[in-house]
């Protein structure tokens, strides 16, 4: 749907080749998180711990890799002092580190691929046109207008873009409330969609789960702004209204800073510095700032570990039919495959060297969940009937870069002889 409603606005808005519209289903295989596009040059890259370049292909086609030394050597990409820094805004690159954001990675891609077969440019310009479909289709007035091809589409059929929620997370949130911590949500969606999601994933009560829910949150942005640059707003039937000076109660406010949210929670808590665990499932827009900025502990949502053969056929096998659910079939090819093209998500061999078996490096994704999160689990109802008071292993507990995976790391991260015993 998010393909569509990009290349839909493209082809009728922009001029862009009809082609576009349709989609083989091998062309999914192209959309693999942590991929950065090289905008000028239209093309996508897999990065390195130490920035170079791993895998790379010009559109959809992969690139060799004599090309790719050809053109990066190997040395550090030029822009990946920025990226590693998180810097998002720039007409240079983009980082494409979430689900939501990745059918747009194919569409880039295939628009290079068309843009060579009719004018065989250089330089690629395309990049503005990728930014006005995002916003004809996410603008924050798209929801009520009706406007787009996304919002009136998740509006008419729910049930087939949205899973509900497994009832052992609910018992899960419910028992955190009982325990005494505060729940927040924290979304950078509009409060209409926001509601929209909420009452079919967790049903109509969902406000009862949350102290505090802040939608159009605006992360990173959230998390690195002041008070005066993003202070928070009341909403009136999904509208925002007047600047609020601090936040003095719990409740449903929009837009805001992390600042003055940590002072509620002072205030709630009656502690000087209440401990904040935020779970999130994108590194640029949740993990990295919340570590960085807030200093909150970090707990990264990584559905890259339920596609690791290793902790999926355990799993499978250990589990009655019924508890199956959501791992049977054909569910489990997406978005839990590892692409073909782009390989694991976690290592990678470099370029062009014979004796590849010895040279396997981490990839930049992988160094930077070891870096900036607490722990990593494939999914919240994997930690859902643990006690409130299990002790996870976090990553920084014995510096080891595997430490915090729960309940097991990646296969691709442990020596080989373990990974063929691992069950």
């Amino acid at each position: 749907l998010i393909y569509d409603s990009f290349a839909q606005y493209l082809v009728t808005e922009k001029g862009y080749d009809e082609d576009l519209l349709t989609l083989a289903p091998d062309n999914l295989d192209f959309c693999c998180k942590g991929l950065v596009l090289d905008i000028e040059e239209g093309n996508f890259l897999k990065l390195a711990e130490d920035g170079t370049v791993l895998r790379a292909s010009h559109g959809t086609r992969s690139m060799t890799s004599e090309e790719i030394l050809e053109m990066y050597g190997r040395k550090e990409w030029k822009h990946f002092n920025t990226v590693s820094g998180m810097v998002s805004r720039t007409a240079k690159y983009y980082l494409y580190d979430n689900y939501f954001d990745l059918p747009g990675a194919l569409l880039c891609a295939r628009v290079v691929d068309s843009l060579d077969q009719h004018d065989g440019q250089k330089k690629y310009d395309f990049w503005k046109d990728m930014v006005a479909a995002i916003q004809h289709n996410y603008k924050i007035s798209a929801f009520k207008e009706d406007c787009g091809m996304y919002f009136p589409e998740v509006k008419k059929h729910p049930d087939k873009y949205l899973q509900r929620c497994p009832e052992s997370v609910k018992k899960w949130l419910k028992q955190l409330k009982n325990a005494g911590k505060i729940l927040l949500l924290i979304t950078s969606s509009h409060s209409d969609y926001c509601r929209l999601l909420c009452e079919h994933v967790l049903g109509n009560d969902f406000e009862e789960y949350f102290d505090i829910l802040i939608t159009n949150a605006l992360k990173p942005g959230f998390f690195s702004h002041t008070p005066n640059q993003r202070p928070f707003r009341t909403l009136e039937n999904d509208e925002e209204q007047e600047a609020l000076l601090s936040l003095d109660k719990p409740g449903w406010y929009s837009q805001g800073n992390a600042i003055q949210l940590y002072d509620l929670l002072k205030k709630m808590t009656g502690k000087l510095d209440p401990k904040v665990v935020y779970f999130g499932d994108s590194m640029h827009s949740d993990i990295f700032p919340a570590h960085h900025y807030s200093n909150w502990e970090t707990v990264f949502i990584l559905e890259e570990l339920l596609g690791d053969e290793g902790t999926m056929a355990a799993k499978a096998e250990s589990e009655p039919l019924e508890k199956k659910g959501k791992y049977e079939g054909d569910q489990l090819k997406v978005p839990y495959f590892v692409s073909k093209q782009w390989g694991s998500f976690f290592v990678d061999r470099l370029p062009g060297l014979e004796n590849a078996e010895e040279t396997l490096v981490h990839t930049w994704s992988c160094k930077c969940i070891s870096t900036y999160s607490t722990i990593a689990i494939p999914s919240l109802e994997a930690i859902a009937d643990l006690p409130l008071d299990y002790r996870f292993t976090r990553f920084s507990s014995n510096s080891s870069a595997t430490a915090g995976y729960y309940p097991s790391p990646p296969r691709a991260l442990l020596p080989n002889e373990d990974s063929v015993m691992m069950k």
